[in-house]
């Protein structure tokens, strides 16, 4: 358990004692990609995939038999201002459709195979309105990110991210905003649907709390400008480097709390692959500061992990080419001259 964090100064230090890529996995993937019957280069991505989930596994070749899922849920200080189309209460109710099966992201894992938890980070007791002041306190934000940490089990072999929170694309504009620059209009769309006037409200909501926060760490403008799954979201991150399982993160919510942790420390989403741009426009903005580049563009802007449960199967697809194809000797197939 990581009860034992405390605080943001105890998290930063995690970051800094993290691993790095498995440098045999790597060189063993390298040795037998050339010799596959294909000419080089002729899969594109799906060969950095196979190639990024070797060196993150530290393993060759990679495998993916044990994918899992995990979504998380808050709720914010923030909705009460008018910044979503649907009331708090949608959160509770969510998570009770999650835990029924009745959800896109349950019919996903299913498909995929993933092993699907959701965690609910009391929602009886939303964050504090960042307006006026941090939406959690140290301690708060310390616990919402062990649970985080707690939520990745041993043995995944990859980790899918998700999360549920009425009027949470709000602070996700107001952590990229304030992390990355440009004015509030730049990082805020329309969520849930919101209409012209409910923009301009929520625009303002973002404005006004990245200028009263400004100044800050990262990790404290997590704590200052998120919500509880954001924060848990970023411990898992965290968790899945400690333990060598590679990440897919989903929309723009979830690639903004990962986001601090890049911020903070560069390279920390090494492990991370990003799976779709959301139509949310921050999210298009959020990957280009970040410098990533999502597996697909489907339009979607659902949240929940649903398109990162979508890009399992595209990871699948990768590693099975890898490890199962036959050599140019294996087939007597002839290699370029």
């Amino acid at each position: 358990m990581n009860s034992s964090i405390s605080s943001v100064a105890q998290i930063r230090s995690l970051l800094e004692a993290l691993p790095g890529p498995d440098h045999a996995a790597a060189l063993a993937w390298a040795a037998r990609e050339p010799q596959l019957t294909k000419p080089a280069g002729s899969l594109g991505r799906l060969e950095e995939i196979s190639a990024w989930a070797s060196a993150w596994q530290g393993r060759h070749p990679p495998r993916l038999e044990s994918p899992v899922a995990r979504v998380f849920a808050g709720n914010h200080g923030v909705a009460s201002l008018g910044v979503s189309a649907f009331p708090a209460e949608v959160t509770v109710q969510m998570v009770a459709n999650f835990r029924h099966g009745g959800a896109a992201i349950n019919q996903l894992c299913k498909t995929f195979g993933i092993e699907l938890d959701v965690l609910a980070l009391e929602l009886d007791r939303p964050t504090a309105d960042f307006t006026k002041g941090p939406a959690m306190t140290e301690a708060e934000f310390a616990a919402a990110f062990g649970a985080g940490m707690d939520s990745v089990p041993d043995g995944a072999d990859v980790l899918v991210i998700g999360e549920m929170g009425i009027g949470n694309t709000t602070p996700a504009a107001a952590v990229s905003c304030a992390l990355f620059g440009g004015v509030a209009a730049d990082w805020t769309g329309r969520g849930t649907g919101i209409e012209d006037a409910a923009l301009a409200r929520k625009i303002e909501v973002v404005a006004a709390g990245v200028a009263l926060h400004q100044g800050h760490s990262p990790l404290e403008m997590l704590r200052r400008l998120g919500g509880r799954e954001l924060a848990a979201m970023a411990g898992a991150v965290v968790a899945a480097r400690q333990k060598r399982v590679p990440v897919l993160l989903d929309g723009y919510v979830t690639c903004a709390a990962a986001a601090a942790l890049e911020a903070e420390c560069k390279g920390m989403l090494d492990h991370c692959l990003v799976a779709h741009v959301s139509v949310e426009p921050g999210h298009r903005r959020l990957l280009a500061a970040l410098g990533k580049t999502a597996l697909f563009d489907f339009g979607m802007r659902l949240g929940e992990g649903s398109g990162a449960a979508l890009a399992v199967g595209v990871l699948k697809g990768a590693i099975a080419c890898h490890a199962g194809m036959a050599t140019f000797a294996q087939a007597g197939v002839s290699d370029k001259g």
